[in-house]
């Protein structure tokens, strides 16, 4: 019998639901929330509101589109964190709903691990062990995986996120929401060399991007004073700069790491893993140091529930279910 699990991805703002049969994803249907636009950034409780709204009519697409009937489902996964709590709640409510209607176990999975089994998805796989830089606007970190289930956190930001270095970059020059994606774009038309900012460097394989922060604002703020047009005039030097600065940060670790563990196989995973600037740096030092690269494509980079589907799969094997009593978690370390 083929074991079919039916995922829910909750934790932000997308809405996302996917079915994998016997280890192949099906389908990954994601509904993206663009109420957080004039805002400038996600609010927590318009999130909520939406996944309630896209949350029924995700799922039935992606139970209709993979000929697969419900009844077939040998699962349910779901994110358990972490993430925005009023969002995880409603995905986990969903979930265990719809588990406990069909008679099938629950699956609980989180959300950093499952970015890094995306990899799993399509070939090429990374063969084991090997290290993940998983950045995204909530974390970043380098996780030493082991096996499926089996990875550790050998360092991590102790401050910001690189992904939220990037976008309070962007918030500083007017750039609209979300800004990542636009200093990539800008990037490509800039001089990463034309200003010069901070590379921190924290203790061990940690990382902190705080400082950067700072450093870009009080930046704008003189160059502002000086020219009013600085921004508008120079957006494509700042952002190329900005973002080499950050890069530099991420693969100066990276290579520590890498040297540390005697690890050859190095992998990307989370939201800013879609970074043009990054995944050219990351192919640069695969020729340069003899690494094996592993880059996901575009649409499992960001919150989406393929992955999730597949972190699922390997806890199905594992016998790795949960109860009715489980609940979402805002914080949930990877190993939890």
């Amino acid at each position: 019998m083929k074991i079919n699990i039916l995922a829910i991805e909750s934790s932000c703002d997308e809405t996302s639901a996917s079915v994998i049969s016997d280890g192949k994803i099906l389908n990954n249907i994601v509904a993206t929330q663009s109420v957080h636009e004039k805002y400038g950034g996600v609010v927590p409780e318009l999130a909520s509101r939406a996944h309630q709204q896209h949350l029924v009519p995700v799922i039935h697409e992606a139970i209709e589109t993979s000929g697969i009937d419900k009844k077939d489902l040998s699962a349910v996964a779901f994110t358990r964190g972490p993430g925005l709590m009023g969002s995880l709640m409603v995905g986990v409510s969903f979930a265990k709903s719809f588990a406990y209607s069909l008679g099938i176990p629950l699956i609980e999975v989180n959300h950093m691990e499952a970015h890094i089994l995306a990899h799993f998805i399509d070939d090429p796989k990374p063969d084991f062990p090997f290290i993940c830089l998983t950045v995204s606007g909530g974390h970043t970190q380098l996780v030493l995986v082991k096996d499926h289930l089996e990875m550790e956190v050998i360092g991590e930001t102790l401050d910001d996120a690189v992904g939220e270095a990037f976008d309070k970059t962007a918030k500083l020059m007017g750039l609209p929401y979300p800004g990542g994606p636009l200093i990539d774009k800008y990037a490509k038309e800039g001089n990463p060399k034309a200003f010069a900012f901070p590379v921190s460097d924290m203790p061990e394989l940690n990382y902190s991007f705080s400082g950067i922060k700072t450093a870009v604002l009080y930046f704008l703020r003189d160059k502002i004073k000086e020219n009013p047009q600085f921004i508008e005039e120079n957006t494509a030097d700042i952002c190329a700069s900005v973002q080499y600065t950050l890069i530099k940060m991420l693969t100066q670790k990276l290579k520590k790491a890498a040297k540390l563990h005697r690890v050859k196989n190095i992998a990307i995973a989370g939201g800013v893993s879609a970074n043009s600037g990054l995944r050219e740096e990351l192919n640069r030092l695969a020729a340069d140091l003899n690494w094996k690269v592993y880059i996901p494509k575009f649409e499992y980079c960001t919150d989406n529930a393929a992955m999730i589907a597949m972190a699922a799969h390997y806890k199905f094997l594992s016998n790795s279910f949960c109860g009715l009593d489980t609940s979402p978690l805002a914080k949930m370390k990877i190993g939890n």
